[in-house]
């Protein structure tokens, strides 16, 4: 006996010191989902009342059975929302934690909740849930950020700045048109937003574990009660399906991205060497030990909360990719990477959406910044293919020859004197210098879409009907 003592102490040490209870306490620690699907307490029970009540309506319980578990049902949620409902480990999931409270509170009539329906499809239908009541937020949230930038745009529609390609200084462009690109990428991920409830709105619920039930069921009854398009339509589909989730992280990624890009632009603009704009304090921090420093920290919390939900994306999709029809355990593994995503998403959208408000934008120093590079070339070679007839190749040539004549000299395209230009190309007049400023580089680009102020109002317009 006191051998045996000795061995059991000796494979409790090899499993490890904190699983005191040797393999049991381990199986209880991996399998235990109850500390994050307890997120899912009110889809969990929104589900189960629609399910309680389709039963009692289909004559599979009773009515009075049904008003007990739906009173009961009501009970634990006003215990869970007031924090007055104590989770367990070893009841492993929000279902059973919630089921084994009701079986509490109303006795027996608790054990008829189950009829006709699978932890499978259970888990399912609240997950699915989540995830859409989710995208309803992310949907109002990009709303609200789209709403900055066109506030931001309006106000500079004439705002000039240099535009860039390879971060060096290609041609100018309104601070108004540069917000507006934001608008059609936030725009983008919205459309992607709505597509992705309308994908997922149906309801799993009636597919039990995989093969559907034999009682006389309504799917249709519940999927309406829980605002739902229809049914899905394959049962063995329905429980081993996470593409509403995968879907949801994979717009998660693509705005995360966006997102980034722009904390990208806003911490580089907030340097001293570019100065374009300036975060409140609200939005960045100081140094321990350099009292000169303001840092955009906010913006970069932003672009690198990317990562995380990046990282939630290829963990789900690889979850899932070598999974046998229908249902794997594997698949509790879903959640946490959803709710991460969610968190950070939300707080990135918020985050940037104040930024966007906040910032004080420096027009004077992105006019001064506009006109460097010779931003204007492009402008001097249209005015050869238009004025003097040259075909572009050839004024792209002689632009080529008045920016290095301008570059050897130290000064800017429309500091050159005429006879300097002419020298280049005869055909050259004093006309050009109309074209070699930035306020008139970007007003001639009245091409729809372009960065002309006009154009630039135009969009705003489409952007506030549509928003």
């Amino acid at each position: 006996m006191a051998e045996s003592n000795t061995d059991t102490k000796s494979s409790n040490q090899m499993w490890g010191g904190r699983f005191a209870s040797g393999p049991d306490a381990i199986m209880e620690e991996i399998n235990a989902s109850i500390g994050f699907d307890k997120k899912l307490f009110a889809q969990d029970i929104r589900g189960s009342v629609a399910h309680a009540t389709m039963l009692a309506h289909q004559g599979i319980i009773s009515s009075d059975d049904k008003d007990k578990i739906v009173h009961g049902l009501n009970t634990i949620l006003s215990e869970i929302e007031s924090g007055n409902f104590e989770f367990s480990r070893r009841l492993e999931d929000i279902h059973m934690n919630i089921e084994a409270r009701l079986a509490t509170l109303i006795g027996p009539a608790a054990g008829r909740l189950h009829t006709a329906r699978s932890r499978n499809d259970q888990v399912a239908l609240d997950f699915r849930l989540w995830v859409k009541e989710e995208l309803q937020k992310t949907e109002r949230m990009l709303t609200g950020l789209i709403a900055a930038f066109l506030d931001r745009a309006e106000e500079h529609a004439e705002s000039v700045m240099p535009g860039f390609t390879h971060l060096q200084t290609a041609q100018p462009v309104t601070f108004g048109h540069h917000c507006m690109a934001y608008v059609e990428m936030f725009g983008r991920d919205r459309s992607r937003v709505r597509h992705a409830i309308e994908h997922l709105d149906e309801s799993p619920i009636g597919a039990a574990a995989l093969a559907g039930t034999g009682y006389p069921i309504d799917r249709h009854m519940t999927a309406r009660a829980l605002g739902f398009r229809e049914p899905t339509r394959n049962s063995i589909d329905t429980v081993s399906d996470r593409d509403f989730a995968i879907e949801f992280l994979s717009i998660a990624a693509i705005a995360g991205m966006h997102l980034s890009r722009l904390a990208e632009e806003i911490v580089i603009w907030s340097t001293p060497q570019f100065g374009f704009v300036r975060l409140s304090d609200a939005f960045s921090t100081g140094s321990s030990i350099m009292p000169q420093k303001k840092n955009p920290d906010a913006a970069e919390l932003v672009r690198a909360k990317t990562g995380r939900i990046n990282g939630s994306l290829i963990a789900l999709l690889t979850i899932m990719k070598g999974l046998p029809l229908a249902y794997s355990k594997d698949m509790q593994e879903d959640k946490e990477q959803v709710f991460d995503a969610a968190e950070s998403l939300e707080l990135a959208i918020a985050a940037m959406t104040g930024m966007v408000r906040d910032m004080t934008v420096n027009t004077a120093r992105m006019k001064a910044a506009a006109g460097s590079g010779f931003s204007t070339a492009t402008d001097l070679a249209d005015w050869l293919v238009r004025e003097a007839g040259l075909p572009f190749r050839d004024a792209h040539h002689v632009t080529g020859r008045a920016v290095a004549l301008a570059e050897s000299k130290g000064c800017d395209l429309a500091e050159l004197p005429l006879p300097d230009l002419q020298a280049i190309h005869s055909a050259i007049t004093d006309k050009v210098y109309d074209v070699l400023t930035v306020e008139a580089s970007v007003a001639s680009r009245k091409s729809f879409g372009g960065t002309a102020p006009s154009e630039v109002r135009k969009q705003i317009a489409f952007w506030r009907a549509r928003n």
